[in-house]
């Protein structure tokens, strides 16, 4: 593990981060100055959580994020600036965490979020700009919960929220828009918590 959490004045990495071949956890949670990444991170191909959250200044990840062939646990929290994410993050086929929660910037997720087939969690809670989930969400096989809590823009969930097999927690407390679910709901089999509060449904 390599922790550079709460490094306040890190502005930027030094392209040669991508010799640590062998480093399989990286913290740059709370380096809020940082302003970007080197393309060289995707050499980092043992790395198994990266944790960027708080890093407020950052605008976006480099497509070379695709080279993460065993990342677990990836961590946005309050990655406020980021707008959208790279199609190239439905490569990383390991993922099994992903938190996206008050990235309050990010305007749509890539079809490609469907190739995460392996993802158990998936968090986007506050992400109060994003008005749909892609139809591909349906391809989460593995998926066991979805938080949208404050997802303010959300007015429908995809029918395609029925192919979720494994979910058990839905959480879509406070999604103000929504004002009704799709029937597919009905074969979540597995769904043992569905929340509702504050929505008029």
């Amino acid at each position: 593990m390599f922790n550079l959490s709460c490094c306040s004045n890190l502005k930027e990495l030094p392209p040669c981060i991508g010799q640590l071949d062998a480093l399989q956890g990286l913290d740059l949670c709370e380096c809020s100055n940082l302003e970007g990444l080197p393309s060289s991170i995707g050499q980092l191909t043992t790395l198994q959580t990266f944790d960027l959250s708080g890093c407020s200044n950052l605008k976006e990840l480099p497509p070379s994020i695709s080279q993460w062939i065993t990342l677990q646990t990836f961590d946005l929290l309050r990655f406020s600036n980021l707008k959208e994410l790279p199609p190239s993050i439905g490569q990383l086929t390991t993922l099994q965490t992903f938190n996206l929660s008050r990235c309050s910037n990010l305007k749509e997720l890539p079809p490609s979020i469907g190739q995460l087939t392996t993802l158990q969690t998936f968090n986007l809670s506050r992400c109060s700009n994003l008005k749909e989930l892609p139809p591909s969400i349906g391809q989460l096989n593995a998926l066991q919960e979805l938080h949208l809590r404050g997802y303010s823009e959300l007015e429908k969930l995809p029918s395609s929220i029925g192919q979720l097999d494994a979910l058990q927690g839905l959480n879509l407390c406070e999604c103000l828009n929504l004002e009704r679910l799709p029937s597919s709901i009905g074969q979540l089999t597995t769904l043992q918590r569905l929340i509702c509060q504050g929505v008029p449904i």
